[in-house]
Formats: structure tokens, sequence, C-alpha cells
């Protein structure tokens, strides 16, 4: 394969964001229990479904490049979590609680946004067509959901704060 060294690294980012994705379903759940507003709570649960929807395209990428999907433990996601944990327990009942939560969620997003990017400049490089496609629609929905939390922190969580 010519673009061997590419392929590795293609897959070792597969492997890291399906990782990170599974982790993320656990910190959903947390986000959106510590959220006071339903906006937000709705952001929250919406994006947790979204995830379900992006690891099932994970899997379907493993599929077209003939790979079994495995996933590994992603450190980066593992410790945007335990910052959010953190971030939940300094601010629960304060009126800042909820722009501190979408702070949190968005260097989750930003994370996901530069992984998804990456991945989706590989399969071009590499001529994954199908990969590509699917990369290409879930770095979409990071985006989206970015663009909802800014919307949500700019007009109530902020203001709220």
């Amino acid at each position: 394969m010519s673009n061997a060294h590419l392929h590795e690294l293609f897959v070792d980012e597969l492997r890291d964001i399906l990782g990170a994705e599974k982790q993320l379903l656990k910190g959903l759940k947390k986000l959106t229990d510590g959220a006071v507003s339903e906006k937000l709570k709705h952001a929250f649960q919406t994006h947790y479904e979204q995830t379900e929807g992006q690891i099932d395209r994970l899997k379907q990428i493993f599929d077209s490049i003939g790979l079994t999907a495995r996933g590994k433990k992603c450190k980066a996601m593992e410790g945007l979590l335990e910052e959010a944990d953190e971030i939940m327990e300094s601010f629960e009942g304060s009126p800042s609680s909820d722009a501190a939560l979408i702070a949190a969620a968005q260097k989750v997003e930003h994370y996901e946004i530069a992984s998804y990017g990456c991945l989706v400049t590989y399969a071009k490089l590499m001529g994954h067509n199908e990969a590509e496609e699917l990369l290409t629609e879930t770095l979409a929905e990071e985006k989206d959901t970015d663009g909802l939390l800014t919307e949500i922190a700019t007009s109530e969580a902020n203001v709220t704060a």
C-alpha cells in the first residue's frame, strides 16, 4: 500500500475517536443531569442520540476498510470528561452552572471537530470515499452541536450567569 503509514495513522485515529465517542455517551448523561435549562438538557439529549449514530457510522467505516471496529481508550476525552465532572461539582447550584457546562461541552466538541477534520482529510487522500462521506456527515453534526451550544450560551446561559 503506497499510503501505508497514513493508513496506519487513519486506523489509529479511528480507534481513538471510536473510544472517545463511547466514553462521551457516559459523559453526556452526566451533562444532561447537571443542566438546569430545558433547552440545554434537550441539546445534550439530542447529542447523545447523534453520538450513538456516529458510533454506528464508525463501525461502517471499519467495515468499509476491511477491519473490525475496535476502539481504544481516548486519553484526551478522558481528561475532558474529568474536567467536566470538576466543573459540574464546582458550579452546581450556581447561576453560572449551565454556562460552565457549555464551556466543558464545547471543549469536547472542539476536540471532536479536530479529530473528524483530520480523519476526513486522511480518507480523502487515500480514496476511502465511503469513509470520507460518513466522516464528513459526522463532522457536520459536531459543528452544528457546537453552534447550538454557542447559541444557548449567548441567548440564556451566559446572560443568567
